[in-house]
């Protein structure tokens, strides 16, 4: 994909911050800034900063890497506790040169423009029971314990937002909505940046993901995947990169590969509805650029 009409209009100086849904073409466009303006391309996706993934996450590829400057790609064990916090630190080191961050994390940039709270780290015995207590009884069960502050703001459908919120609570005292109430100044203010957010046509990306579905497939997607089969643990937040479930499933005999590939691409697709429904609700402020 060419952006040949938005380049002239992205500022040479100020960082810029390029976010939208997978598929949608962001990365190309942060490479074609990363060219013109001498930038160093900083991740910002929850997935991509695990090195046991490169092709299941679109991650670049080695050569993409090697011709431009790339930072915070594959740099985490499949295992390694990451979190937004971690990439805040990791991201106040790069502020010395130019850049352009990159990805489909909502909270990420909503973190870097708005600030993080400082909650304390969670005490492994109480990761613990709340994994045991979602395994028991799913979602609906960790949002019982939430405080009602809290649940009226997070993402009741994304299972890691609730376990999150009734560990912060479990483990301090605080519902997470209390936390939040003290964040400190954000990293890097909007009025500081240039922020751009993708905006494509549903039609057109749910084509895109599909065809870049069977392009990971032959890329060796599922190489990859048999590759981690020795390591799966479903419960990992590396194991959510999607695809995954789906290509194990397969190799264990359970499903055809097609009807894997038809599972992974679906996902991706209601993955992209929850990226859409953040980045309108979430960076109203933001520069659209609608797509195609």
């Amino acid at each position: 994909m060419k952006f040949s009409a938005i380049l002239p209009t992205i500022s040479r100086e100020a960082p810029v911050l390029i976010a939208g849904p997978t598929a949608s073409g962001k990365s190309a466009l942060a490479m074609e800034l990363a060219a013109r303006d001498g930038r160093l391309i900083v991740n910002a996706d929850a997935l991509q900063v695990y090195g046991n993934w490169r092709v299941l996450t679109a991650r670049p590829s080695a050569a993409e890497e090697a011709a431009l400057p790339h930072a915070l790609y594959g740099h985490v064990a499949r295992d390694g506790d990451y979190s937004v916090g971690a990439w805040l630190r990791e991201v106040a080191g790069l502020l010395d040169r130019p850049l352009v961050i990159v990805g489909g994390t909502g909270l990420y940039f909503t973190a870097l423009t708005g600030g993080l709270a400082e909650v304390p780290a969670v005490p492994a015995a109480v990761r613990a029971e709340a994994d045991a207590l979602f395994r028991d009884g799913g979602v609906a069960a960790l949002l019982a314990g939430v405080d009602a502050a809290t649940a009226a703001r997070i993402d009741r459908q994304n299972g890691a937002r609730v376990q999150r919120a009734w560990e912060v609570l479990r483990a301090t005292g605080r519902g997470l909505a209390d936390w939040q109430a003290d964040t400190p100044p954000p990293l890097l203010p909007l009025a500081q940046v240039e922020p751009v957010v993708l905006r494509p046509q549903v039609a057109w990306l749910d084509a895109r993901i599909a065809l870049r579905f069977d392009q990971m497939l032959t890329q060796g997607a599922l190489e990859e995947v048999r590759a981690e089969l020795p390591h799966w643990q479903p419960a990992l937040p590396s194991a959510k990169a999607i695809g995954a479930p789906e290509l194990i499933a397969h190799l264990h005999g359970e499903t055809t590969l097609y009807e894997a590939k038809l599972a992974a691409v679906l996902a991706s697709r209601r993955y992209a509805k929850r990226q859409r429904t953040w980045f309108r609700s979430r960076m109203a402020e933001w520069r659209g650029v609608e797509l195609p």
